[in-house]
């Protein structure tokens, strides 16, 4: 006996709604964000390149990220959830990839440079020195940077899109609940960027939470925030010459 379409909606809404880490856990990920961001804030940059350059800092970064990314596989392992299930969707044609391809490029293309274009113009955002200063300059640095590029696509969609989402959707019952709360975090993790740019970031976060929840899957806002990232990285570095 199967199930129905409208049953195994209903299921999947549920589980949508469940928690998937202990409280203690997800203030520990959390402190462990705010702790990080308010270090770049007094350093008035990435944690770490003041201690070790720009490139000891994108090391540091990385690491920050993945170990954090372990700790959430150790909480949500406790209930049975792998990273699949986080990531969500699949890759089991080569069609599967190009859709989520086109889609996230072309989220990029409305979201990552329209919105946040006309954000930053209403909000008279300008490059800061801190932002300069983490740019990358030498071929060593600019590998580095697209290491830590893919690292951020992928530890930070899991972090706040597939784990804090998840976990703030239960926490409030409300899906948008999720999705806004997720986005402030998001936003607050990122304090050495000063305070308007981490407005712009969090309204970034409200979009890409948008579309997990849409395409039930983290794969195309990787893809874009991996490209935005890393193109918006190294273009810069020419361009602020």
């Amino acid at each position: 006996m199967t199930s129905s379409p409208i049953a195994s909606s209903q299921a999947e809404n549920q589980s949508f709604h469940r928690a998937i880490a202990s409280p203690w856990h997800s203030a520990v990920v959390l402190m462990i964000l705010i702790g990080m961001s308010f270090a770049g804030a007094r350093s008035g940059g990435l944690p770490g390149i003041s201690a070790f350059g720009r490139a000891g800092g994108y090391l540091v970064v990385i690491l920050s990220e993945w170990l954090t990314v372990a700790f959430i596989w150790y909480g949500v392992s406790r209930r049975g959830i792998g990273m699949a299930d986080l990531v969500g969707g699949r890759w089991a044609r080569p069609i599967d990839v190009l859709r989520d391809l086109g889609i996230g490029i072309a989220f990029l293309l409305v979201c990552g440079i329209g919105v946040m274009s006309a954000l930053g113009h209403l909000l008279g955002i300008v490059d800061n020195q801190a932002i300069r200063q983490m740019l990358p300059r030498t071929s060593t640095e600019m590998l580095l940077w697209c290491l830590m590029s893919l690292t951020a696509g992928f530890c930070e969609e899991l972090i706040f899109r597939g784990y804090f989402q998840r976990q703030f959707t239960a926490l409030t019952q409300s899906v948008m609940g999720g999705i806004i709360l997720q986005a402030i975090a998001f936003g607050a993790g990122h304090g050495y960027q000063g305070w308007k740019l981490m407005l712009s970031i969090a309204v970034f976060g409200t979009t890409l939470g948008l579309l997990a929840q849409w395409r039930r899957s983290l794969r195309p806002g990787m893809i874009a925030h991996f490209v935005q990232d890393a193109m918006g990285g190294l273009l810069a570095r020419y361009l602020m010459h």
